[in-house]
C-alpha cells in the first residue's frame, strides 16, 4: 500500500525516512521542514521515531547535524546578552559550561560564581536529575527559599548585577528538542550521537552564550561508558558550537568514581560551599579550577587565578549574592535526612574501586533522584562517602553512610552497592585519571 502524500506540505515524511534508511543525505530544506513539521504536528510520532532510528543506525554528516541543530534553535527564541556591560562600559563576555551528567557532579555550583569573579557573565541554564545522575536544580532547591524559575528579564538583571545565574531553561528555548527528546526516550534512540549532540547544543546555542566549555563524562557512572564514543560526542558538539559561532571546547573527564565525597542534593550543596570556602575534596576543587580556567580563556580573560579566588573568599561572596538574588538564604541550615545506615569496610587494604554507577543508583533509590520527571526528590537523601580510591581502609571502618527519610529504602540501596567496592592488598595503587583529554 502506498502512502498518500500531503499536498499541503513541502515534503513527505515517508520520503525523508527512506533517504536516511538508505544511508542518504538530507538537504537543508528537508531538515528545516522535518523539524518544523514535527514541532507543529504534521509529522506523526511513529514517523519521527522511524527517522530517529534510521539516524541512529546510519548517522549524519557534519553539515546535516549542524543544520538539524540550527532548525531546532529556530523552533523557539534565542537569548541575547549583548546588553550586559562591564563597569568601563564594554560588553561583558559570557561563558557557560555543560556537563553530560554524572554522580556527585556538583561542579556547576562553585564554578558559576568562581568564573563571575573575573567579570565574565555565566548564564547557566540547568536541569533536574533523572535516574542515577543528579540534577543541579534539585541540589539548589535544597536551599530554603531558592527558586529555579526566572523570567528572561530577571536573568539579565541578575547577570548584570551579580554576574552569575543558575536557573531553569524557559519553555521558549528550542521547543523542538523537548518533543524530540521525549520521543527518543521511549523509542530506544537516546544513544544516537547526532541526536544527543543536537539536543544539547541547540539549547546551549539558543541560550546565547559567547563561549562554552563541555564536560563530557566517561565511565561507569556516565551516559557514555566508552571513551571512543565519548570522544566522538565531544568532537561533534565542539564542531556544532564552532559552526554556530560559539567558542567551544570540551574536556573528557573520568566518571568511573563519583566526584567528591557526596551524592545527593543538600549534602552536595554542603560540599560545594566547602569548596567555595577554600576547602573541599581535591577532585572537586581540581575540576572546578580547570573548568574555570577553560571558561575564562574562551571568554578572552587571561592570567586569572581561580584557585586564589576560592581561597580568599571572592567566589563565596558571589555565591551568596547569587543565592540571595533568587530568593534563597545561603546561611540557612540545609535539610538533613531523618535516617542513616552505615556500610563498613569488609577487610583491610587499599580501596582501589568505588563504582560511580552503583553509588548513583543507591542515592537514587534512597530518594535523591527520580524515576520519572514528575517524581519528587528528598532534599536530605543520598550517600556520604568516607573514603575514595587510594585510601587505606581497615575492616570495620565506615565506608559510606546512606541517608534517607524513608528507612525502608535502605535495603534496595544496599543491594545497589553490593559490588561497588574493591579492596586490594596494601601497596596497591589504583589508576585514576580525573582529566582524560581536551578537545578544541
Amino acid at each position: 500500500m502506498t502512502a498518500t502524500p500531503n499536498l499541503t506540505e513541502a515534503f513527505d515524511a515517508v520520503d525523508i525516512i527512506r533517504i536516511k534508511r538508505d544511508k542518504g543525505v538530507l538537504s537543508p530544506a528537508q531538515i528545516d521542514w522535518t523539524i518544523d513539521a514535527y514541532t507543529r504536528g504534521a509529522i506523526a510520532d511513529e514517523q519521527m521515531a522511524a527517522l530517529n532510528m534510521a539516524i541512529l543506525l546510519n548517522g549524519m554528516d557534519r553539515a546535516e547535524i549542524s543544520r538539524w541543530t540550527a532548525a531546532m534553535i529556530a523552533s523557539g527564541e534565542r537569548m541575547d546578552f549583548s546588553s550586559l556591560r562591564r563597569p568601563d562600559g564594554s560588553v561583558k563576555p559570557t561563558s557557560d559550561k555543560h556537563s553530560t551528567g554524572g554522580v556527585g557532579d556538583k561542579i556547576t555550583l562553585p564554578l558559576a560564581p568562581l568564573v563571575a569573579v573575573f567579570g565574565v557573565a555565566v548564564p547557566q541554564l540547568s536541569g533536574r536529575g533523572l535516574g542515577h545522575t543528579g540534577g543541579t536544580l534539585d541540589k539548589l532547591e535544597a536551599i530554603p527559599g531558592w527558586r529555579a524559575a526566572l523570567s528572561n528579564e530577571e536573568m539579565l538583571a541578575q547577570l548584570q548585577d551579580v554576574g552569575a545565574v543558575i536557573c531553569a531553561a524557559g519553555a521558549g528555548l528550542a521547543p523542538a528538542d523537548k518533543k524530540l527528546y521525549a520521543l527518543r526516550d521511549v523509542t530506544g534512540t537516546v544513544e544516537a550521537i547526532p541526536l544527543i549532540a543536537s539536543s544539547i547544543m541547540s539549547k546551549k546555542i539558543a541560550e546565547g552564550t559567547g563561549s562554552l566549555v563541555l564536560d563530557v563524562k566517561v565511565g561507569s557512572g556516565a551516559f557514555m561508558k566508552d571513551e571512543a564514543r565519548a570522544r566522538e560526542l565531544a568532537e561533534t558538539m565542539v564542531a556544532l558550537g564552532k559552526d554556530a559561532g560559539v567558542n567551544t571546547v570540551a574536556l573528557l573527564t573520568n566518571m568511573n568514581t563519583p566526584l567528591g565525597l557526596t551524592a545527593g542534593n543538600a549534602i552536595e550543596v554542603e560540599e560545594s560551599v566547602e569548596v567555595l570556602a577554600g576547602g573541599g575534596p581535591d577532585d572537586v576543587v581540581e575540576l572546578t579550577v580547570r573548568l574555570a580556567e577553560e571558561m575564562l580563556a574562551c571568554a578572552g580573560v587571561r592570567d586569572a587565578d581561580p584557585r586564589a579566588a576560592l581561597r580568599d573568599g571572592r567566589a563565596m561572596d558571589v555565591w551568596n549574592r547569587m543565592i540571595e538574588a533568587q530568593g534563597g538564604d545561603p546561611r540557612a541550615a540545609l535539610p538533613v535526612a531523618r535516617e542513616s545506615d552505615v556500610i563498613y569496610a569488609p577487610a583491610d587494604g587499599v580501596l582501589v574501586e568505588l563504582d560511580a554507577m552503583a553509588v548513583g543508583v543507591a542515592a537514587w533509590r534512597l530518594g535523591a533522584g527520580r524515576a520519572r520527571k514528575e517524581d519528587q526528590v528528598q532534599a536530605g537523601a543520598g550517600v556520604r562517602m568516607h573514603a575514595k580510591p587510594g585510601a587505606l581502609v581497615r575492616a570495620g571502618e565506615p565506608l559510606m553512610t546512606l541517608l534517607t527519610d524513608t528507612p525502608e529504602k535502605f535495603e534496595r540501596a544496599r543491594d545497589a552497592l553490593e559490588h561497588a567496592v574493591v579492596i586490594a592488598p596494601e601497596g596497591s595503587r589504583p589508576a585514576q585519571r580525573l582529566m582524560i583529554d581536551r578537545i578544541a
